[in-house]
């Protein structure tokens, strides 16, 4: 386990570096950690992208017809490349080291903020001060967007979890009529 850490590590540091010298590290790594948490609520683009059957071309079409020119051609060709070295089932895996990776060498830590609608710069930036205030670390924050959570924020700041999602709260609002009927 410890050498395929090392992998996955090593792979996000190169890629870190490669977005890191084209100028696009922001958007590329914006882009790349939306495209790995999409694979986690898209089952088959996920079992497509690990079928050892199918061919790396057959898997490179399908990210190209998925990004298409929404994204950044770095971000398609970082997953390209990631394709051809064999390595679709680790996508997720190196996309999340990417992230540590790039909020290490910003001095921040990771944080994964799931929220029912999409928020803006300016969201951002008081959920990490916010978060930062709570956790006494300064944090990045990656944002996924989640309708499931109907409304507000579940966030994860390494093993700490801040749930603030209209879900969590209505459960707990039954959770108590309950014990009081």
């Amino acid at each position: 386990m410890a050498d395929r850490d090392a992998l996955i590590r090593g792979y996000a540091e190169a890629l870190f570096e490669i977005a890191e010298a084209e100028g696009e590290l922001r958007i590329v790594e914006d882009e790349l950690y939306a495209f790995a948490k999409a694979l986690e609520r898209h089952g088959e683009v996920r079992e497509a992208l690990h079928d050892p059957a199918l061919p790396a071309e057959n898997k490179k079409g399908l990210i190209r017809d998925l990004l298409g020119s929404r994204a950044n051609p770095n971000t398609v060709n970082v997953l390209s490349f990631l394709i051809d070295q064999g390595r679709a089932r680790d996508i997720e895996a190196i996309v999340e080291a990417f992230a540590r990776v790039a909020a290490e060498r910003r001095a921040r830590q990771l944080a994964e903020v799931r929220s029912a609608v999409p928020l803006d710069e300016a969201q951002r930036r008081r959920l990490a001060e916010a978060l930062s205030r709570a956790t006494g670390r300064a944090v990045e924050v990656k944002v996924v967007v989640d309708p499931s959570l109907i409304g507000g924020i579940v966030a994860r700041v390494g093993d700490e979890i801040f749930d603030g999602s209209v879900r969590s709260r209505l459960a707990e609002a039954r959770e108590r009529l309950t014990r009081s009927a």
